[in-house]
């Protein structure tokens, strides 16, 4: 089960590349290790090999709630009245300040001085959950989770496990994507469909907004735990899901072939070849080109072993990032009037770059056009553009935007175009990374943001990460632990 989860979080490479982490339980005791880095740094075949058991969980982390850190990597351990649960997650809570003082409480009622992760110096709000998880004496684990899961808030889907069972669950709003699929003798529950197909499962359904399950050796058990309120992340069709994923049966690749198509009938360009900025704009490019009747060419090299630059954790990262990513093709280019697409705009990193390159190749005009319209707002729901003062389209009119990259012209897609193309019903999507409409309610700013917990460590709220601690933290502390 391992091997399988390893080769499943390969699949999922894509949606974090900061840390990565496996759980295995063989009935009797649960099995953890983690690292920073990617899946195929994390794990060799010797570790591998030493974790064995019949269930399995595993993580790569892109960090939306607490520093990039060793100790706040995935799968997430700690104590339940049973027994251990290891806990993953995808998505971001928006009520870790209420989750903080309800553990506070609890370490309170009980005596008990804080334990597991956070007393290691986790800050994520997956440490808290995995925290409340521990339950009251002779409450099951499944009876603490839907206990519990109610009171959460946020975009969240859960992998989580005890030493016997395996359990899921997705928020009411569906914002992140999780599928359930079949071994031959076994079950898989994963954030997109490639996972499934990678590992050899067929794929059975989506797990519903509001559900929960759970899978033992008699099968897979479904109960919900609140009422579906869909609001899918609409980002997963512009950006963030594989194009070989498919989201409430649409899908990804086809959406973005045709917001490709919507792009070049709302904002025509005179030009001689239209190229994507790989791998991301690379359907919508195809999409324009087949509308607009312009050629479409391969205008970059990309060098395969640079991951994406959209979910490095810091600027400079980022920036070093594109550099090493992309190469201009000066034969293709030079000379030519060219219409370059790409997904999105936030920072406006890429297309700088990107632009930058196309000139020094000899380009004679650079249109650029972007497949999403502006992104002017905050995600707290598991995208790290967290401050609006990163975003470029912030107070900027598209003009300046376009001066700012180096443009000879930039067009977005219109609202309605985008939402057209991923065939769902606007109510049923979030859109609020493009509109400021949050169809979940948020917290006052003091008590939102990625480093929420960071912050309370210091104003001695809770027990966080020390110097000594940091210091400490040795090859020897990242070894399985039990």
């Amino acid at each position: 089960m391992a091997k399988l989860t390893y080769y499943g979080l390969y699949a999922l490479q894509h949606r974090g590349q900061e840390s990565a982490g496996l759980a295995t339980s063989d009935g009797a005791r649960i099995n953890v290790y983690k690292d920073m880095g990617l899946v195929s740094q994390v794990f060799d075949e010797n570790t591998l090999n030493s974790m064995q058991g019949h269930l399995a969980i595993g993580h790569c982390r892109y960090s939306t709630t607490g520093a990039s850190h060793w100790a706040n990597a995935q799968p997430t351990l700690g104590p339940t009245s049973a027994g251990t649960v290891a806990l993953a997650h995808n998505g971001n809570l928006t009520n870790s300040a209420e989750l903080m003082e309800m553990v506070k409480d609890e370490q309170e009622e009980s005596g008990e001085k804080v334990r597991g992760e956070i007393a290691q110096g986790n800050t994520t709000d997956t440490a808290l959950v995995t925290a409340l998880l521990n339950g009251a004496e002779g409450e099951s684990l499944e009876e603490t989770a839907l206990s519990l899961l109610p009171k959460l808030r946020g975009a969240f889907c859960f992998v989580f496990m005890d030493e016997h069972t395996l359990y899921a669950a997705r928020d009411t709003y569906g914002v992140r994507p999780l599928v359930l699929g079949r071994l031959e003798r076994g079950w898989v529950v994963a954030s997109e469909q490639a996972a499934l197909a990678t590992v050899g499962a067929s794929f059975i359904r989506e797990i519903e907004p509001g559900e929960f399950i759970a899978i033992d050796e008699e099968g897979v058990r479904s109960q919900r735990f609140g009422a579906a309120t869909p609001a899918a992340c609409v980002f997963e069709y512009v950006y963030l899901a594989r194009p070989d994923a498919s989201i409430n049966g649409r899908s990804v690749y086809e959406s973005r072939v045709e917001m490709g198509r919507q792009l070049a009938r709302e904002n025509s360009a005179d030009a001689d070849i239209v190229i994507p900025v790989p791998e991301s704009g690379t359907p919508a490019a195809i999409g324009y080109a087949e509308q607009s009747g312009i050629p479409f060419a391969h205008g970059f090299v990309k060098n395969a072993y640079v991951g994406r630059t959209f979910i490095q954790p810091s600027q400079t990262l980022r920036q070093l990032g594109i550099k090493l990513k992309l190469n201009a093709l000066e034969p293709v280019i030079k000379g030519k009037r060219v219409v370059v697409v790409d997904d999105s705009i936030v920072r406006g990193n890429t297309q700088r770059a990107v632009v930058r390159m196309l000139r020094e190749a000899g380009a004679a005009e650079i249109h650029v056009k972007i497949s999403s319209p502006p992104v002017k707002w905050p995600c707290f729901y598991g995208i790290d553009f967290a401050t609006r003062a990163e975003l470029i389209a912030n107070g900027a009119a598209v003009e300046e935007i376009s001066k700012s990259i180096g443009a000879d012209s930039l067009a977005y897609i219109s609202e309605d175009g985008m939402i057209n193309a991923t065939e769902q019903k606007r109510e049923r999507l979030c859109t609020a990374c493009f509109t400021g409409d949050y169809p979940i309610a948020l917290p006052g700013s003091d008590r939102i943001g990625k480093n929420l917990l960071e912050r309370s460590n210091q104003a001695g709220c809770e027990p966080g990460p020390d110097a000594e601690f940091e210091s400490a933290l040795t090859a020897e502390d990242k070894t399985p632990r039990n």
